[in-house]
């Protein structure tokens, strides 16, 4: 598939300078932030916003979410959750301030003695990387949260651990999108195109690590661009024309959300963001503006796209441990998405390589985020558009998309 100029008979084809793939919160960042520097963007999405976007909770959690053996990916973590307030005090300026962000801070709770031990050694991991996490009593605890129950066996203080809403996040996000193409005289047709993405376009159809120069979509017409961004989650390894050697190891983590309403006379049921441990199984409790909770922590890696049934009764039996007033919610929705994991857990973000130890010109990837989507939206957008500005920063080069290519690492001269 070549990319030629587009025909003039061909005015269903679009022109633009990014063509980013994928509607999700990190496409959606991306696209935000390469408009703000001055690009015109077409984002391509069948449906924007009702991915993995749909279903996160939205935790901006660097510690909280700090894992064994995942270190590596705190740097990226910390520096995204500090792009946030101002990532957020920008969409509000431009007249977008739905977007759920609360500066409250991260409770992490444990249920019974062998969790306080997790909780204690989880402590001691993330106090050696110089994170601040404060040891309360329950008693402490429950004067912060006054409907935690009494019998809990561990409470630490995450100040720096706070939240936003997705799904806000991503309406106000194309809102603006359009609003601004609008402005400029570029209608909203151009900007949001809502189709999907069959394969890529190369500069030189018979070489398929020549340049990008665009997408083909499913409906037959083409979208002509100076830049493609891949952005849209785990349908990145299904797109046709590839670069040759590239391979994108994403597989489906499936996570289980439950939305309930808070009756009056408990609101709020909470104000910070709980983080529990329940019997040595994760579970979280996050409140949103709207008077509702979010429930989750539910992880599998099945076939099965539906909401389990197991996954909801044990949510709602853990939250009752740690918040006995969630059995008097309403529960409203039951949500199942998949996020794109990858074999190290760390996303692929950048550009590939070429044969000659450059990127291959036209391409970027932003992909694998798993948990971390939402977390890292704001970093993913800031390192995109500084690739498109033509500026590369080694610190995040151990993200690199093509590290589980084999056929495009450098080879050693004997």
């Amino acid at each position: 598939m070549s990319c030629t100029a587009p025909d003039p008979l061909a005015a269903h084809d679009l022109s633009t300078d990014v063509a980013v793939i994928g509607g999700g919160i990190i496409g959606l960042g991306i696209a935000l932030e390469a408009q703000r520097a001055g690009h015109r963007v077409t984002l391509i999405d069948p449906a924007p916003g009702t991915g993995a976007t749909f279903a996160a909770a939205g935790m901006l959690a660097p510690v909280s979410e700090l894992h064994y053996q995942e270190e590596n990916l705190l740097p990226l973590t910390l520096a995204s959750a500090a792009l946030w307030p101002g990532f957020i005090r920008a969409l509000a300026d431009d007249g977008y301030p739905e977007t759920g962000f609360r500066f409250t801070p991260t409770l992490a709770l444990g249920a019974d003695a062998a969790d306080r031990t997790a909780l204690a050694d989880l402590r001691e991991a993330q106090t050696s990387q110089g994170l601040d996490v404060a040891q309360l009593t329950i008693r402490e605890a429950r004067k912060r949260e006054p409907l935690l129950s009494p019998n809990l066996g561990a409470a630490h203080l995450i100040a720096h651990d706070h939240q936003v809403d997705p799904r806000a996040v991503a309406a106000s996000i194309e809102a603006r999108l359009i609003a601004a193409a609008g402005a400029e005289g570029r209608g909203e047709d151009q900007t949001v195109v809502r189709a999907r993405v069959t394969a890529l376009l190369h500069e030189d159809p018979a070489d398929t690590r020549s340049r990008i120069c665009g997408v083909l979509l499913d409906d037959g017409r083409s979208v002509h661009a100076r830049e493609v961004v891949i952005a849209n989650g785990l349908g990145a390894a299904g797109l046709g024309a590839l670069p040759e050697g590239l391979v994108l190891p994403l597989r489906p983590v499936h996570g289980d959300i439950l939305r309930l309403r808070v009756p009056e006379h408990l609101r709020p049921l909470c104000t910070a963001t709980l983080r529990g441990v329940v019997r040595g199984l994760p579970v979280y409790v996050v409140p949103r503006n709207d008077g509702t909770v979010v429930i989750g922590a539910s992880s599998r890696e099945d076939c099965s796209a539906g909401v389990n049934a197991g996954a909801v009764h044990q949510l709602l039996r853990d939250a009752q441990v740690l918040l006995p007033a969630v059995a008097e919610l309403e529960l409203i929705e039951t949500t199942a998405r998949a996020r794109p994991g990858t074999p190290d857990n760390a996303p692929l973000l950048g550009r590939v390589a070429a044969s000659d130890g450059t990127g291959i010109p036209g391409l970027i990837i932003a992909t694998g985020f798993f948990r971390h989507g939402v977390l890292l939206a704001p970093m993913a957008a800031r390192i995109t558009t500084q690739l498109l500005a033509g500026v590369c920063d080694p610190a995040w080069d151990r993200f690199r998309p093509d590290r589980f290519s084999p056929a495009l690492q450098p080879q050693e001269i004997p």
